[in-house]
């Protein structure tokens, strides 16, 4: 199609290439500024610069499409010219492009990356004058200039270039191009193809937009009048305290600023805060004492003189002493209790808190939390706990800036308000649980908190003056150190507490957690005894976990049945419980089931695991089923252990001439390795010696022993590596009655740090490679003597 555009003729083709807009509508006559980025708008845009600089300009229908198909495009568009094109640094172009008409899309198609149209054109309503058309375009011009004359933000320059326009379509497209309207409204102006349904459409919009800038521009009188009524107040009450003050009545905004600067000379505060304090005190005498600004320069100053900031509390000098309040708050843990009276022995010889923070790292319920009130207790400090479970915001360290309303200290200056102290015990719970998101890395900001050099000059957002943390003895807890940022794990120092063994969750719960529930519940007139089997009968059939909360749990229901008999006016003089009785109070044993097989069987091997909650027991099963070459995993398991299953495979096919295989055996399988619990997340490498037991036991018809657990990590030429969380591990294990155990040579110097209780009864075989654990976990030797004759092809035996 031709066409005479500005005195010039373009000849317009009825294919282009399209791109797509988001939040924009391109009308003819218009220029408008574009950029483009997207990868298949940028190949129409370099189509179209080959070709005539002619392109369809389709907006969206929602701006949300990255990728927009023809049905997420409106039906109109308008073709435009290409007058200048400028690459931009990030790879997207910023074009200039002029709208020249209106076109109608017939059919979108998608070829080499790119969207291109089949359109038809829609000429220019060139209408002849008459009186109806003369009149609606005199209606819009007199609204748009209401519009424009109530609406700031837009220009005078626009009304003198309308004026000089004198075709009616041309004006309905520069009106229309120029109101500040929703993209639907828009695109209802670039549908309509006569100049008087574009002129009905204007006039009805301008209308309502008139209205609505006349509410907006009444509303901002009524704030500027309540502005200047404020002023007005403002300079009365400044008379009316003038007054007072002649006749020596003090109100009592007046005497809270006194009481303020009573603080701040009769106590103690470092000559930086000093300074801070009265330069807002000053500010705070000078403004209303009801106005916003002055109640945040009140609070401020209310938080940095209620800081403690050379407020201590004394040491306990009798380091005996200190020793005996940890003993006897918590029953074992030795090693752990052995490392922090280390860390407290060089604090009270050196006097200050210097060297790594200590991080206590267990599952859940072995007494990490309660060991920090005993650290506290022990030393006499006040103790504060601040939970890190959940944290995104770095704000919740730092604090916020004053400029926010609502601003307030981060969590570690309130805590120590809280103490009123400035050398608490300061425990961060959970730390492996902190978050980040778009607020910022709470982990980043516990560097300068946790770090012993830094931490003295620690700068809260909220107080804008530095205050020493370096008298606090930091202590943190975590279930596990893979979730701890590299960088934060490297300032602590890791002491990790196992999972207690039966006899010692059972003296806990005598020594500890009886009394202080028989406190609890008001039985303290009650004679409550509970036998040794009983206890133990507890722990092993009605608890599965390395700490005692279960067990807490189990042992509240008792007593807690035991005070409702006493409630309903039952005369109880003596609580006993045996292992006779624990079913009428807890009903049938939970656990009574070991969920594994206690016979030798194929393909089937039981390997030891390590979690967030301590060791688990970790059968792990195979079937062989008809198949092309495939590889199948169950049991919700994660991306490490799908490649243990993969290692362990790969070296079976690697050897199978040493198992007697043959060399095609895989070629028609299929082989499926499920690990039971499907619901419960498996992970690690630690389960590939058990796979590859468990694989070939199938394939060789040779039964794993059921009284034979394993662990360790397998490698393409038959090592075993070392694993980790060996004391839960054997933990679990002993739990589950499994007393032969295979483990890596590279974990023989572990053993020096488990517990000898726990290797009590337990035999151990440290192996170096796979061979040695097929020996010791299959009822037989699978290895073959002689070569195994390689079968002929298409041959379907996977056996020797």
């Amino acid at each position: 199609m031709k066409l005479n555009y500005n005195s010039e003729i373009i000849e317009i083709e009825s294919t282009l290439p399209v791109i797509p807009l988001r939040d924009v509508v391109v009308f003819p006559h218009m220029i408008y500024p574009l950029l483009v980025g997207r990868k298949f708008t940028v190949k129409s845009l370099h189509k179209s610069l080959d070709r005539n600089k002619q392109i369809l300009l389709v907006s969206q229908k929602r701006a949300t499409d990255d990728y927009p198909k023809s049905g997420d495009l409106f039906e109109v568009g308008t073709v435009a010219r290409i007058l200048q094109v400028m690459k931009m640094p990030n790879d997207t172009f910023k074009v200039l492009v002029e709208g020249v008409l209106r076109a109608k899309i017939k059919n979108i198609s998608k070829q080499s990356g790119m969207m291109s149209a089949e359109v038809e054109l829609i000429a220019p309503d060139e209408c002849p004058e008459n009186r109806e058309i003369e009149a609606l375009s005199r209606n819009v011009t007199e609204q748009f200039t209401e519009y424009i004359r109530l609406n700031k933000r837009m220009p005078d320059e626009v009304l003198v270039s309308l004026a000089s326009i004198e075709k009616y379509h041309q004006q309905a497209d520069t009106i229309a191009a120029h109101i500040l309207q929703k993209i639907e409204t828009k695109q209802k102006l670039l549908e309509a193809f006569t100049v008087k349904e574009q002129f009905s459409i204007l006039s009805d919009t301008l209308k309502e937009e008139i209205e609505i800038l006349k509410i907006e521009q009444r509303i901002d009188g009524t704030v500027r009048e309540s502005l200047s009524r404020n002023q007005r107040e403002y300079y009365l009450q400044q008379q009316l305290k003038a007054i007072k003050d002649e006749l020596g009545q003090f109100d009592e905004p007046g005497a809270e600023l006194d009481d303020l600067y009573a603080k701040l000379e009769t106590e103690e505060f470092p000559d930086e805060v000093k300074v801070k304090a009265e330069e807002e005190l000053q500010k705070l005498s000078k403004m209303h004492p009801y106005s916003a600004e002055a109640a945040v320069v009140r609070g401020y100053v209310e938080w940095i003189l209620g800081l403690p900031w050379n407020k201590t509390t004394e040491d306990r000098t009798d380091f005996k002493q200190v020793q005996a309040i940890l003993d006897s708050d918590h029953y074992g843990l030795k090693k752990p209790k052995k490392r922090i009276l280390e860390h407290l022995a060089v604090i009270k010889l050196s006097g200050k808190v210097k060297g790594p923070i200590v991080c206590l790292v267990g599952p859940p319920g072995v007494g990490k939390t309660s060991i920090g009130k005993s650290v506290a207790r022990s030393l006499g400090r006040e103790f504060v706990r601040m939970s890190l479970g959940g944290v995104h915001d770095e704000a919740e360290i730092r604090g916020h800036r004053r400029t926010y309303i609502g601003a307030m200290p981060g969590r570690i200056i309130q805590a120590i308000k809280k103490a009123q102290s400035s050398n608490p015990v300061f425990l961060l719970d959970e730390i492996d649980k902190i978050g980040k998101d778009f607020r910022g890395d709470p982990a980043s900001a516990l560097l300068e908190v946790l770090d012993p050099e830094q931490n003295s000059t620690f700068t809260d957002n909220y107080l804008e003056v530095e205050y020493d943390l370096s008298k606090i003895l930091f202590l943190t807890t975590a279930n596990t150190t893979a979730s701890i940022p590299p960088a934060l794990r490297d300032r602590m120092e890791i002491i990790h507490l196992p999972g207690y063994l039966d006899f010692e969750k059972a003296a806990i719960a005598k020594i500890y957690l009886l009394p202080k529930l028989v406190k609890e519940f008001g039985l303290e007139k009650l004679t409550v005894d509970f036998t040794d089997e009983a206890m133990l009968k507890i722990i092993q059939d009605y608890t599965r976990e390395a700490g005692v909360r279960e067990l807490e749990r189990q042992l509240s229901s008792i007593l807690r049945q035991t005070a409702v008999k006493l409630a309903e006016g039952k005369r109880l003089r003596k609580l006993n419980v045996s292992s006779r009785n624990i079913f009428k109070y807890l009903g049938p044993a939970r656990y009574s089931d070991k969920n594994i097989k206690l016979e030798p069987t194929l393909g089937y091997a039981i390997g030891l695991a390590w979690t967030d909650y301590g060791g688990v027991v970790l059968p792990v099963e195979v079937a062989l089923l008809k198949g092309r070459a495939k590889l199948t995993m169950t049991g919700s398991i994660g991306e490490v252990m799908r490649e243990s299953a993969t290692a362990a495979l790969a070296f079976i096919r690697q050897n199978y001439t040493q198992f007697g295989l043959k060399d095609n055996f895989f070629d028609r399988l299929e082989l499926h390795v499920h690990l039971p619990e499907g619901a419960v997340p498996k992970d690690g490498p630690s389960a590939g010696v058990t796979m590859t037991a468990a694989i070939l036991s199938k394939l060789t018809d040779i039964p794993v022993r059921a009284d034979v657990a394993m662990t360790g990590e397998i490698t393409l030429t038959g090592d075993v590596l070392a694993i980790g969380g060996l004391n839960e591990k054997l933990l679990a294990a002993k739990r589950m009655g499994i007393n032969e155990i295979i483990l890596p040579e590279k974990n023989r110097k572990d053993i020096s740090d488990i517990q000898e209780d726990l290797l009590s009864g337990l035999k151990l075989h440290f192996v170096r490679t796979i061979r040695d654990v097929l020996n010791l976990a299959l009822t037989k030797s699978p290895y073959v003597r002689k070569r195994a004759r390689i079968s002929r092809p298409g041959a379907r035996s996977i056996g020797r």
